[in-house]
């Protein structure tokens, strides 16, 4: 088993997670891994302003997954009201597939409860990547059946596919 730390980041961190994120997300890097969103959108997942935003924010945080100093994955979590909101779930594209992202949403699960003492998470999942939502079923999390509109953002992305949307999945913990 890999030997995995898991830190919350730092704004000297921003730039090197901005990149690792579009990385895994978005573009031919991206393709490596199984959870590619290169066929559904074009463009930037986020930015390094983004991310300092995210990582200064009240009840906000991004865990960073790290193994002998190499970033490996990383997440975004978010106290809302009485709910934790986990996003931006990233693992390095390479290294997909070896039980990184369990154990990196293990690890947001558990500092979400010990950071905002909640007990009831929830996420938003592109509902047409079936492959990404079994991955969050197997994990615990069950779909709602309640859907949003995809955020417009064209000066990050541009969408490839018509009626993007995404779905609300939880977890009672």
């Amino acid at each position: 088993m890999l030997e995995l730390t898991f830190t919350r980041a730092k704004p000297a961190d921003a730039e090197q997670l901005a990149e690792f994120i579009n990385a895994a997300y978005r573009g031919e890097s991206s393709r490596q891994g199984w959870t590619t969103e290169a066929d559904l959108l074009d463009g930037r997942r986020t930015d390094a302003a983004d991310i300092l935003d995210l990582i200064a924010g009240a009840g906000s945080m991004i865990l960073q997954c790290r193994r002998q100093g190499d970033l490996l994955g990383s997440v975004h979590l978010q106290k809302v009201d009485q709910q934790g909101h986990i996003g931006m779930l990233a693992v390095a594209p390479a290294m997909q597939g070896l039980g990184i992202g369990k154990r990196l949403l293990a690890a947001a699960e558990a500092e979400a409860v010990q950071t905002w003492g909640v007990n009831h998470l929830v996420m938003a999942v592109i509902p047409c990547r079936a492959e990404l939502m079994a991955f969050y079923e197997r994990r615990g999390y069950r779909r709602t059946g309640i859907s949003k509109a995809f955020p417009i953002n064209p000066e990050m992305w541009t969408p490839k596919v018509a009626d993007l949307s995404l779905e609300l999945l939880e977890k009672c913990l």
